[in-house]
C-alpha cells in the first residue's frame, strides 16, 4: 500500500500509522506501561524491548509491511507532532486478501489514559478505515477471558463473540485460552472479489 503514510485526527487523538522515527516514543511506552501492566496480556519481551534501537528495526520492518499490504500498525498519541508521546497502539496484522479480506486486530493502551474512552474513539476511527480505505470485510479481536475490559470494549464497537480458543496462546509463563470475536463490514462491495471478465 505506497503512497503517504496515513494519520487520522480524532477529538482528542491523532493515530498514526508507525514509522522508524517514532522509535524513542514507542520505546519508553512500553517501558513505562509494561510491568503490571501490558505484560498480562502479552507474549514475553524480546531481548532489547524497551530500547529505541529494537523500535528502530521493528518499525522499518512495520513499514514494508505496510508497503506490502501485509499489515497497519497505528501509534495512538495527543495531538502534536510525531516526536509527542505515545499512549496506545492498534495493529491490524496478518492481512490476507482474496475471499477473505480478513485482519486480526490487536490493541494496548497506557494504563494511566484507562478509563477515559480513548481506546474506543481511536478504534471507531481506524475500523472504519480499516474498512473503508484499507477494503477489508472481516475484523478478528481475541482477548483473554479474564480481560473483562477488554471484552466489554468490543462488545460496545460491535465485534460478536465467535468461538472459544483453548490454550490460545502462550501469555505470562502459560497457554491462555482467548475468547474469539469479529466485526464484518456491512458496506462491503462484493463486486471487488468477482474477477475480470465473469459478467
Amino acid at each position: 500500500m505506497p503512497g503517504p503514510l496515513p494519520e487520522l485526527e480524532t477529538t482528542r487523538l491523532t493515530l498514526r500509522l508507525v514509522r522508524p522515527a517514532m522509535a524513542a516514543c514507542m520505546a519508553r511506552f512500553f517501558a513505562d506501561n509494561w510491568e503490571g501492566h501490558l505484560d498480562r496480556w502479552s507474549p514475553a519481551a524480546a531481548p532489547g524491548y524497551f530500547e529505541a534501537k529494537f523500535w528502530r528495526d521493528r518499525l522499518e520492518r512495520a513499514a514494508l509491511e505496510w508497503e506490502s499490504g501485509g499489515a497497519a500498525r497505528f501509534a495512538l498519541q495527543p495531538h502534536g507532532p510525531e516526536s509527542g508521546p505515545v499512549i496506545g497502539t492498534c495493529n491490524y496484522t496478518n492481512i490476507v486478501r482474496g475471499p477473505f479480506q480478513a485482519c486480526h486486530l490487536g490493541y494496548q493502551i497506557a494504563r494511566d489514559r484507562q478509563g477515559l474512552g480513548l481506546m474506543r474513539e481511536a478504534l471507531e476511527a481506524l475500523d472504519a478505515f480499516a474498512f473503508e480505505a484499507m477494503g477489508l470485510h472481516r475484523i478478528m479481536a481475541n482477548y483473554v477471558p479474564e480481560n473483562e475490559r477488554s471484552g466489554k470494549l468490543l462488545e460496545r464497537l460491535g465485534f460478536e463473540r465467535e468461538g472459544f480458543a483453548k490454550r490460545y496462546l502462550y501469555i505470562n509463563g502459560a497457554w491462555r485460552d482467548h475468547v474469539l470475536t469479529a466485526l464484518t463490514n456491512p458496506d462491503f462491495d462484493d463486486a471487488t472479489l468477482e474477477p475480470r471478465g465473469a459478467r
